[in-house]
C-alpha cells in the first residue's frame, strides 16, 4: 500500500511539474508576441487621421488652393534598433506622371520623436539642423495638397529610420535626390496615408 501511494505521489508530482512548465512556455510565448506587437514602428498625427481628409490648415496656399500650408504635427514611436537619425517625405502617388513630391526633410536627430505643426515654415527644423528638399511646387520645404479638381488624391507621409547621420544632402536639392539618399540609409519606415480632393 505504501509503495502504491508512492507511485501515485510521484506520478502526481511529475504531472504538476509538466503542467507548470507548459504554463511557463505559454506565458513566455504570449509575452514575446505582445513585445513584438508593441514594438512596431508607428507614425501618428494630431492633425491627420489615416484614411481621412487633409484639413485646410495643411492645404497649399497658392493659385486655386487657399490653405494654411502648415506641415502636419507628426509623432513616431518604436524606431528600430540602430537608428541614428530620421527623414520624412510626403508624396502624391495619384498625380499624373511620376507623382508629386510635397515634402522631403532629412537630418532629424535620433533623439527627436515628434515634430510640431508648421515645423517647416516656423524654423523648427532648421534649429534641429535638418535640411529640406525643393518640392515639386519649386519651393523649399513643405507644400501642401493642391490637386486638380476631380477625384481625391492619396498623400503618403513616411517617416524613415536611418542608419546614417550625414546623407550628403543640402537645403533646396530636389526631393527626388532626397528620396534616393534616404532609401540608401533606411532601416525601417512607418507611414500615414491621407486624402484630399477639390
Amino acid at each position: 500500500m505504501h509503495a502504491r501511494c508512492l507511485v501515485v505521489s510521484l506520478a502526481s508530482s511529475w504531472w504538476y511539474r509538466s503542467l507548470a512548465v507548459c504554463a511557463m512556455l505559454a506565458l513566455s510565448a504570449t509575452q514575446s508576441s505582445v513585445a513584438r506587437a508593441d514594438g512596431a514602428f508607428t507614425l501618428t498625427s494630431a492633425n491627420l487621421r489615416a484614411g481621412g481628409t487633409v484639413p485646410t490648415a495643411q492645404v497649399f496656399d497658392q493659385n486655386d488652393c487657399k490653405g494654411g500650408n502648415h506641415s502636419p504635427q507628426l509623432t513616431w514611436r518604436d524606431a528600430p534598433a540602430g537608428t541614428r537619425g530620421f527623414a520624412i517625405t510626403m508624396f502624391d502617388e495619384d498625380a499624373p506622371g511620376r507623382g508629386w513630391w510635397h515634402w522631403a526633410v532629412a537630418g532629424i536627430p535620433a533623439t527627436v520623436d515628434s515634430l510640431p505643426e508648421n515645423a517647416s515654415s516656423s524654423g523648427f527644423l532648421k534649429k534641429l539642423g535638418a535640411v529640406e528638399a525643393r518640392n515639386d511646387f519649386d519651393t523649399d520645404g513643405y507644400g501642401g495638397p493642391c490637386p486638380p479638381p476631380g477625384k481625391p488624391h492619396r498623400y503618403i507621409i513616411t517617416v524613415y529610420a536611418l542608419n546614417a547621420v550625414d546623407l550628403r544632402l543640402a537645403q533646396g536639392r530636389p526631393a527626388l535626390m532626397f528620396d534616393h539618399e534616404i532609401g540608401t540609409a533606411s532601416i525601417g519606415s512607418a507611414r500615414l496615408v491621407v486624402n484630399y480632393g477639390r
